[in-house]
C-alpha cells in the first residue's frame, strides 16, 4: 500500500493509472479536489477496490493520520501542489498555504507515523517528493542545464513556494532521520492535463478556432517531458532512490514556447485540417507575465547515472501521443472547459460516500 497526495491531478493520476497497471500495491489517494483535481481523469479505476479515494486536505493533520494509522502505507508520494505560474502571481497566498504550509503538516503528520514503526518498516519506509526545476531559477543561453547541486533562485511565488517546501523536506530527513526522495521536474505534457499549461491550451484552443496567445516573443526556453516518462522515473525512484537525494527528472528536449506552438499547429494541420487554412494564422503574440524566467534546462545525468532511468519518448512522439489524446477524448475536453467535471464525482460515487472519513 501506498499513499499518494494529489492524485487526482495530471500527474498524480498519470501516476496512480500506471502504478496500478503495473504493480499490485493498493493506492489510498487523497486529493481536495481543487480546480484542477478532477476524478474523471481515474474513471477507469471507479470500480477498482485498490484504488481508495479520500477527498481532503493534506493540512488536515487529523485526517492524514488517520489515514496512515488505518492503511499502514510504506510510502507517501506527494504530488499535491498549486502549479501553475500566472495564477501564483494573481493569488500567492494559496501557494503558500498549500506548498508551504500543507508540506510542513503532512510532514509531521508521516514523522509521527513512521517514527512508530517497526525498525525494518523504518528503514524501507520512503517519502517522496515531487518539486520543479523553477526552484532553479532562469538560465542564460548557454548555459550549463541545471544538475541537483544548482542554487535556488525561485523568481516566482510559484517556485517560493515549491523551494521552501523542498527545504522542508531536506530538513526533515537530516533532522529527525525521514527517509526522504526529492524529484525536480521539467514541463510536463501528455493526457489529462488541464487546459490552462501551454501545450493543453494551445490544442483546446486551436480545436475551437479562437487566438492562441503566446507571451512575449515567445522565445523563452524549456525542456518538454511526457508525462508517462516521469512516471517512470518516479516509480524507479521510488524503488531504488537513495535517501536524502535528489534526482532532476528532464526530457533532454529544450524548445522555445512558439517552436512549440508551431509543432502542435502543423500536427493539427495534418490530424484536424480546417477550411481556413493553417492553425498558425491564429497565433496571436500577447504582453509578456511579470518574470517570466527566459530558460530552464535539466540535466538528468544521475539519474540515468544511479538509477537507470532514461525517457522513452522523443519530443516528437511524445507530443503526437498527447494531440491524439486531445482528439480521442473531446467529453474530457468540454466536461473540463465547462466545469462539468466538477459534478462528475457525486454522479460516479454517489452512495460509496463515507462521510465521516471523508473516503470516497
Amino acid at each position: 500500500m501506498i499513499l499518494v497526495t494529489g492524485g487526482a491531478g495530471f500527474i498524480g493520476a498519470n501516476f496512480i493509472l500506471d502504478w496500478l497497471a503495473q504493480s499490485d500495491e493498493a493506492v489510498v489517494n487523497l486529493d481536495i479536489l481543487s480546480y484542477a483535481g478532477n476524478l474523471e481523469n481515474l474513471a477507469v479505476l471507479a470500480e477498482n477496490e485498490r484504488h481508495i479515494f479520500v477527498r481532503g486536505d493534506i493540512g488536515n493533520t487529523v485526517l492524514v493520520s488517520d489515514l496512515l494509522r488505518r492503511y499502514r502505507p510504506r510510502a507517501v508520494v506527494h504530488f499535491a501542489a498549486e502549479s501553475h505560474v500566472d495564477r501564483s502571481i494573481h493569488g500567492p497566498e494559496s501557494f503558500i498555504q498549500t506548498n508551504i504550509v500543507g508540506t510542513f503538516r503532512l510532514l509531521e503528520a508521516v514523522r509521527s507515523y513512521w517514527q512508530e514503526l517497526d525498525e525494518k518498516a523504518r528503514k524501507d519506509f520512503r517519502f517522496l517528493h515531487i518539486s520543479t526545476d523553477e526552484v532553479y531559477g532562469s538560465l542564460a543561453k548557454g548555459e550549463p542545464a541545471f544538475t541537483e547541486a544548482h542554487q535556488y533562485q525561485p523568481n516566482s511565488p510559484y517556485s517560493a513556494s515549491k523551494g521552501a517546501s523542498d527545504h522542508l523536506v531536506r530538513a526533515y530527513h537530516h533532522t529527525y532521520g525521514l527517509p526522504v526522495l526529492t524529484t525536480n521536474c521539467s514541463n510536463n505534457y501528455g493526457p489529462y492535463q488541464f487546459p490552462e499549461k501551454l501545450i493543453p491550451l494551445m490544442i483546446v484552443n486551436a480545436l475551437g478556432g479562437k487566438p492562441l496567445p503566446v507571451y512575449g516573443d515567445g522565445k523563452q526556453i524549456r525542456d518538454w517531458l511526457y508525462v508517462k516518462d516521469h512516471c517512470a522515473a518516479i516509480a524507479r525512484t521510488l524503488r531504488a532512490g537513495t535517501p536524502g537525494e535528489t534526482y532532476n527528472i528532464g526530457g533532454w528536449n529544450e524548445k522555445p514556447n512558439i517552436e512549440i506552438v508551431n509543432i502542435i499547429c502543423g500536427l493539427l494541420d495534418e490530424l484536424r485540417p480546417q477550411t481556413f487554412g493553417s492553425y498558425r494564422s491564429l497565433i496571436t503574440f500577447v504582453a509578456d507575465r511579470p518574470g517570466h524566467d527566459r530558460r530552464y534546462a535539466i540535466d538528468a545525468s544521475k539519474i540515468e547515472r544511479e538509477l537507470g532511468w532514461k525517457p522513452a519518448e522523443t519530443f516528437e512522439t511524445g507530443i503526437r501521443k498527447t494531440l491524439q489524446w486531445y482528439l480521442e477524448n473531446s467529453d474530457w475536453v468540454a466536461n473540463v472547459q465547462s466545469g462539468a467535471y466538477l459534478t462528475w464525482i457525486e454522479k460516479h460515487y454517489r452512495g460509496r460516500v463515507d462521510e465521516d472519513s471523508a473516503v470516497w
